[in-house]
């Protein structure tokens, strides 16, 4: 299966190959826009084959040295090895750092604003005086159960301006495409790189976490058999837990989110599990209302909107 794209309603592009599947929004000077498109077109087309030619080592711990070649796969074991004193592989960071690369082509000039969003592991450009809302969604099951049903809500709002020191957002949790250690319904993150951002939210969404047996796990070989994660159990399902219980997985993740923003490795945090959430200081102050469905269909496919 060959690369391929697609315009958007509102001037955004989909970009899909294989297991990537993103979209695109570039605002500024029209010409510089083309281009843009264009230059990022380019850099997408062909970059599934690297990553896919590097592989193996992708899914081996992060180590003490870098065995990659790609800058694709060497930007996803940067972000990740801060954390290598535990157990996690540059796949934890795929999302985010193939959302940066695409970004990155795009260039600068004539370019106002831009933002990629792959998965809901989204890069961003401000120039200076402009920004983004990013939509928040606590429960992936529930969205896609209103996907094109024009009934969606967001459950919270994320605004970030060209002041402050974030160009990444990433969500992670056991209900997502991606598997998880933890019990969160989400995590989202906002650091200073989109990879980055990606693998925080996996090491807090694997830290929000209890040992109970309602909990239905699996070794993340017999879940999926090309997972990087071998026998280490990973979340299949979780019941309607006590109350009390619900908030002690929050606080433990909510204490890796403070761990991790004072040695720099995340700017702000926001956790959900079962109705209940937790906040960061600073992700506190970004917050916004929920906002309401019009103008569902750009929120749902971009997660950004102006």
């Amino acid at each position: 299966m060959n690369a391929c794209r697609n315009l958007l309603p509102g001037g955004r592009w989909h970009f899909q190959h294989g297991p990537i599947d993103l979209v695109l929004q570039v605002d500024g000077e029209p010409l510089a826009v083309a281009r843009a498109h264009e230059r990022a077109w380019q850099r997408f087309d062909g970059l599934l084959q690297e990553l896919v030619a590097e592989l193996a080592a992708l899914r081996a711990p992060v180590g003490a040295d870098c065995p990659l070649h790609g800058a694709v796969a060497r930007r996803m074991w940067a972000a990740c090895a801060p954390f290598r004193a535990g157990f996690i592989t540059p796949m934890a960071a795929v999302a985010g750092a193939v959302a940066q690369e695409i970004l990155d082509a795009c260039g600068r000039e004539g370019i106002d604003r831009a933002w990629v969003n792959n998965g809901g592991d989204i890069a961003l450009y401000l120039a200076p005086g402009r920004s983004v809302t990013v939509g928040v969604y606590a429960d992936v099951s529930a969205l896609n159960a209103v996907l094109g049903t024009g009934g969606l809500a967001l459950d919270g709002t994320v605004h970030i301006d060209s002041t402050l020191p974030v160009r990444g957002v990433a969500t992670s949790g056991w209900r997502g495409r991606s598997q998880s250690l933890g019990i969160a319904d989400s995590v989202t993150v906002l650091a200073a790189t989109a990879a980055q951002a990606d693998a925080a939210a996996t090491v807090v969404a694997n830290a929000v976490n209890v040992q109970d047996v309602r909990v239905r796990r699996a070794p993340a070989w017999q879940v999926r058999d090309d997972s990087d994660l071998g026998d280490r159990l990973v979340t299949m399902d979780v019941p309607a837990l006590p109350s009390d219980i619900v908030h002690a997985a929050l606080r433990a993740g909510w204490q890796k989110a403070q761990e991790l923003q004072a040695d720099g490795l995340l700017w702000g945090a926001l956790l959900v599990c079962q109705g209940q959430s937790m906040a960061t200081a600073s992700a506190q102050a970004v917050l916004g209302a929920p906002a309401p469905p019009e103008g569902a269909e750009e929120s749902v496919v971009g997660s950004v909107f102006a």
